[in-house]
């Protein structure tokens, strides 16, 4: 996702995904360095799994280590890396764009063939849905994603340290250093993690450290799709309500974002120039059975829904 126009509350459009304004930016040197994943459909597995191996069915699978000791966003050749088949088209509910890959067995590590589609539309009603779909003929983790980072006031403001942010979630998942968690999911209240009720980004992040980039457990998480976050940016009006079919979501505040990069129209996106809100099922699930599964069987199809519903504040 390399731009999305939505208006502010005086009607005029602005572009709030960061990224850049021809593809050879995705290819620099720099944003190879740096690896930001800019707007980027994640997998096999987004998020991170321990130490770069799982087990499945009594086998052990090695996979790159490519953030620290540990496997992050599918490898050295994520799905973010790979050529998708791309099909654009329209439904009922809007204009859609359809990408089409297979992932053949041993890919990244990962066991079976993967046939993945995911379906973007942008809808009538100023929504953008992304319904992800995918089969094996082997059983295999998969967790898909969309990296987008936003910042809801169309660069006006450098950071998004002022967004107000509401997470529907009482629980978010403990992590350790390395940012995989323990298995612990511990309640939110009287922490700087609670955005039970909306908080700005930067009124507690300092006592965060690192700033945030951790799952929370979704509140609602049963069957259809079910609130994931509100977002609301004061300067510009614009609102964000994202919901989801998943159990997470990783809400991310640009921590390691450093001004080596320049974005769209000159920007330089400097730390916490944007957030990003990664509906999924939780890290590092295929070494954690009392998390919700990612196991794909053969026979069986994923299906999972996005939705970012846009509006304004006046």
């Amino acid at each position: 996702m390399t731009s999305l126009l939505v208006p502010d509350k005086a009607g005029k459009l602005g572009d709030i995904v960061l990224g850049f304004d021809n593809v050879s930016g995705y290819q620099s040197p720099e944003y190879q360095k740096s690896g930001p994943y800019f707007g980027a459909l994640i997998g096999r597995y987004g998020n991170r799994i321990a130490k770069g191996q799982f087990t499945l069915e009594g086998k052990t699978y090695t996979l790159a280590k490519n953030n620290g000791p540990n496997h992050l966003h599918g490898g050295l050749k994520g799905f973010d890396k790979v050529i998708w088949q791309a099909e654009p088209g329209s439904s009922a509910a809007g204009q859609t764009l359809k990408l089409t890959y297979q992932s053949k067995d041993g890919e990244e590590g990962y066991p079976g063939n993967l046939t993945v589609t995911v379906v973007y539309t942008l809808t009538q009603d100023d929504a953008l849905q992304i319904d992800y779909s995918a089969t094996t003929d082997k059983a295999t983790p998969v967790n898909l994603t969309n990296h987008s980072y936003f910042n809801l006031s169309a660069g006006q403001r450098p950071d998004v340290l002022a967004h107000q942010v509401t997470l529907p979630a009482d629980r978010y998942t403990v992590v350790d250093a390395d940012l995989i968690p323990t298995g612990e999911l511990r309640a939110v209240k009287g922490t700087a993690f609670d955005f039970t009720t909306a908080h700005a980004i930067g009124e507690r992040i300092a006592q965060v450290p690192g700033g945030y980039d951790h799952n929370w457990v979704l509140n609602a998480a049963t069957e259809g799709q079910h609130p994931a976050a509100t977002v609301y940016e004061p300067t510009s009006g614009r609102t964000m309500q994202v919901s989801t079919t998943e159990p997470g979501v990783q809400f991310y505040t640009g921590n390691f974002l450093d001004g080596s990069l320049t974005g769209k129209g000159g920007r330089v996106y400097g730390k916490h120039a944007g957030f990003c809100l990664e509906t999924q099922h939780f890290p590092d699930s295929p070494n954690q059975p009392k998390f919700p599964s990612t196991t794909l069987q053969p026979g069986q199809t994923l299906r999972s829904t996005t939705t970012y519903q846009f509006g304004v504040r006046k």
